[in-house]
């Protein structure tokens, strides 16, 4: 590792340490010229599956168009930025894990309705409304209703529908 204050080609590590929940080793050098001290992060660098989208066509994945997308249908609802960080990176942990190469766009749309229906079922009703391109108010009906069969979630569906959208109005 180059010294980044006096260009020297050579450092030693004092101090090496797990960071990140193990995601990350920080490692504490010396630069052995003019012994000034840094610390430096190592992580793993795993390569991005690319994203087969439905017309066919291939791009790489965009870190910062999943976050988009994931803010859009969280905008104004009360889950914390923490949260949602923690699972844009846990989203991007799974699309490595799989080792594949290419990954349809639906399955990273499938996981990105599962994380939001964990922090949010107004976040996730947006989401899917777009995502599956619900045409009418029946549609939303049966998913908000398919929601809302879920047993420990059902109040939490109620209050949070009745909060933001009111109620749906019946046939």
């Amino acid at each position: 590792m180059r010294c980044p204050f006096c260009s020297f080609d050579d450092t030693k590590v004092i101090d090496s340490r797990l960071v990140a929940e193990g995601g990350q080793v920080r490692r504490r050098r010396e630069c052995l010229s003019c012994s000034e001290r840094f610390t430096t992060y190592e992580t793993a660098e795993l390569l991005m599956p690319k994203i087969i989208k439905t017309t066919g066509t291939r791009e790489p994945f965009d870190e910062d168009k999943l976050r988009s997308g994931i803010m859009k249908a969280l905008e104004k609802r009360p889950v914390s930025v923490e949260a949602i960080e923690a699972e844009i990176s846990a989203l991007t942990r799974r699309l490595q894990a799989t080792g594949e190469r290419e990954v349809p766009s639906r399955v990273v749309g499938e996981l990105v309705m599962e994380a939001l229906q964990a922090l949010d079922h107004v976040a996730y009703v947006r989401f899917a409304s777009v995502y599956r391109s619900f045409q009418d108010l029946d549609e939303f009906r049966a998913e908000i209703d398919r929601l809302a069969a879920e047993p420990e979630q059902k109040k939490m569906v109620d209050a949070a529908l009745a909060n933001s959208v009111g109620t749906l109005p019946e046939k």
